[in-house]
């Protein structure tokens, strides 16, 4: 590590960025250029693609600047034709040493070192030159004022004058990124164009100034340009959750200021040759600094990964504030009904405002609109909905302790929600209840319903989802019952550290995952308390129930295992050979939790339940085990909140059936 920082180095390319919406990433082109992303495709998808970097475009006039010549448009390229260009024209199979290189000879076979015009774009200004020769060394070009000038400024401040002083001062120089090719009648210069588009975003959005000094490897592309690129994409289509993309732009922001303090405190100790104090203190502000730029990288590639971004979880802080009851302490019954007639109305009174049922004064309003009633709501309020079907296209926000109630059965009451946004209903309220109410989600990105905190109630309700069902998280609790879940292209149910999730007598079914048992990667909370009772799980694509669990002091438990029978077949004979395990009655625990059935026959419905049973006890062992080794180690408080503690409370009765992968499933990490 010493030897590291006294190595000299520069900050290399331009600041990684990706966007924060499709707004913010159409920027990559002046604004009035700009005409959206199409949707991506796979690359070997059978879709008819292009071959070349050089795909065919159109030119395009930009919007109230007649004054400039055509430009050619290149922020509509779709995934695939950006895949296949760095794939297979540009990067191939180039170290990360080696980028710099392999770009600079794409080019030179691509554009021409001069006799063509350009459109110098910045944040201030506009103005066209004219290239008159390229040193792809530095990726610049050597331009000149085109005559007659054209040129536009945002700034009344800022003149022709200024653009002159500012070329002067660059030695005429400019980076290509910067350059927007213009277009003539023959398309002659569509293709470097396209070259100088490629070069502009993979700078701006897949680079990273770090790259070059992590494994230099051929597998660059695999490794860090497809994630990236891929989570480019799917942060423009709204695949990503508001909440990741904003943490994602914070690690980015907190890793370029780390590793530019990096290579700053590295080259001031590369010039200091003299053994001081001061210098020792820098050495260790430089360890300091590494570390925390390795924990900060690992957390990027966290979230470009899809597969860790699906099992992982992250924190969210929900922005939504409790109105709490009413100073008069009345409690509002809201009845939500599109059209109201006087059967429906008669019915309602007879079954839910008799004088039997409602004892006392009750103030009723009436809404037409369902967000309008959620919105109205404060503590102790209902709301009722009435047969139909409703659209909303928000997200129904509840911070208060209220119900939900439909007044029918679920295929009765429908709610769907269109457009786009990150969730359908976000609960945060002390003790919510919603029932008899079927939910269909279209376009959200997180799912139908997120717990943030506190307890829901589902009861007697169908979710009809497209990303996910239900997500309870840290500190939330969940209580589903009689329910339907099904449609999910993640998991039914995700389950968040530190949360409690009570499951019974549910369908969960023709979803990725059935119920995914999530985790964090660098931050510790307690285990999730699960049960779950007479649940049906069948038809999902993978596993029926997926747990995500770190290998953690698996080097201490390699040396226990050391200390014990070498034979690891006899798994079971080496854990009972473990002193101070007793496994007998780690048996007698488990099985009065579960209600583990005596017999060894197990039907295919039961199966899911012992597999499940099976690893708590496998889990339990091993931890048992650590625990003790770790104490040998002189480490007294060994995690053991953690160790200690079962997540399944209480598993009986569960019907596994036709889930692809199997019952029950670790994702170990």
């Amino acid at each position: 590590m010493a030897e590291e920082l006294r190595r000299g180095g520069a900050l290399r390319g331009p600041e990684a960025m990706v966007p924060a919406s499709p707004d913010v990433a159409a920027e990559e082109a002046p604004a009035s250029w700009q005409e959206g992303l199409h949707q991506d495709a796979d690359p070997c998808s059978d879709q008819s693609c292009h071959v070349k970097p050089g795909a065919a475009v159109k030119t395009l006039m930009p919007k109230g600047k007649s004054i400039f010549p055509q430009i050619i448009p290149t922020n509509e390229l779709l995934f695939y034709e950006r895949f296949r260009a760095y794939q297979d024209y540009i990067l191939a199979d180039c170290k990360a040493s080696e980028v710099k290189e392999f770009t600079v000879s794409f080019l030179e076979k691509v554009l021409e070192p001069s006799g063509w015009w350009a459109v110098w774009h910045t944040n201030v200004f506009e103005v066209l030159v004219e290239v008159t020769n390229v040193d792809f060394s530095a990726l610049k070009a050597v331009v000149r004022l085109a005559e007659p000038c054209v040129y536009e400024s945002k700034l009344s401040t800022f003149t022709l004058a200024n653009v002159k002083e500012l070329l002067d001062l660059k030695e005429f120089q400019l980076p290509l990124q910067e350059l927007w090719v213009v277009s003539d009648d023959s398309r002659e210069f569509h293709q470097m164009a396209l070259a100088i588009e490629h070069v502009r975003f993979f700078y701006k959005n897949i680079w990273r100034s770090w790259d070059e000094e992590e494994e230099d490897e051929y597998d660059y592309f695999i490794r860090c340009v497809e994630p990236r690129l891929r989570l480019y994409y799917d942060i423009l289509e709204d695949r990503v959750p508001s909440g990741l993309i904003v943490d994602y732009h914070n690690l980015l922001s907190q890793c370029e200021d780390s590793y530019r303090k990096f290579l700053n405190l590295r080259s001031s100790l590369s010039n200091c040759n003299s053994d001081s104090e001061q210098e020792n203190i820098s050495m260790v502000e430089g360890l300091n600094l590494y570390s925390e730029i390795e924990q900060l990288k690992q957390k990027l590639k966290l979230i470009e990964n899809p597969l860790l971004r699906y099992v992982f979880g992250y924190q969210k802080n929900s922005n939504i504030q409790a109105k709490g009851a009413r100073q008069n302490g009345q409690k509002i019954t809201h009845v939500v009904s599109s059209t109201m007639k006087t059967g429906l109305l008669r019915s309602l009174f007879r079954d839910r405002f008799c004088e039997e049922s409602c004892r006392e004064e009750t103030e009723i309003q009436f809404h037409s609109d369902l967000l309008s009633a959620i919105n109205a709501c404060h503590e102790g309020d209902t709301v009722i909905i009435c047969p139909g079907h409703y659209v909303i296209h928000g997200t129904c926000s509840i911070a208060d302790s209220i119900e939900l109630e439909g007044y029918g059965l679920p295929d009765d009451i429908v709610i769907e929600k269109r457009g786009k946004g990150d969730t359908f209903v976000d609960c945060t309220g002390m003790n919510v209840k919603i029932s008899s109410i079927k939910f269909i989600q279209h376009d959200s990105v997180e799912g139908i319903l997120i717990i943030h905190h506190g307890k829901t109630t589902l009861e007697n309700c169908v979710l009809q989802c497209e990303t996910t069902g239900v997500t309870v998280r840290t500190s939330a609790e969940l209580s589903m019952k009689n329910s339907d879940v099904y449609g999910a292209k993640g998991a039914a149910i995700e389950i968040y550290p530190g949360s409690k999730c009570t499951l019974t007598d549910n369908g969960i079914h023709h979803c990725k995952e059935g119920i995914l048992i999530k985790d964090f990667l660098d931050e510790h909370y307690d285990i999730p308390k699960i049960s779950m009772i007479n649940n049906i799980i069948h038809n999902n694509e993978g596993y029926g129930v997926v747990l995500v669990k770190p290998t953690i002091f698996c080097d201490l438990q390699e040396n226990a295992q050391d200390e014990t029978d070498d034979n690891t077949t006899e798994r079971n004979r080496e854990v009972g050979a473990t002193e101070g395990l007793d496994l007998e009655e780690m048996l007698q625990c488990v099985t009065s939790k579960m209600e583990l059935s005596a017999t060894a026959n197990f039907s295919e419905q039961a199966k899911g339940n012992c597999e499940i049973i099976n690893e708590l006890l496998a889990t339990s062992m091993q931890k048992g085990r650590m625990k003790k080794r770790l104490s040998e180690l002189g480490i007294v408080q060994a995690d053991d909140n953690i160790m200690s503690q079962e997540m399944f409370i209480e598993i009986m009765g569960n019907q596994f059936k036709w889930n692809g992968k199997g019952s029950f499933g670790t994702f170990l990490y």
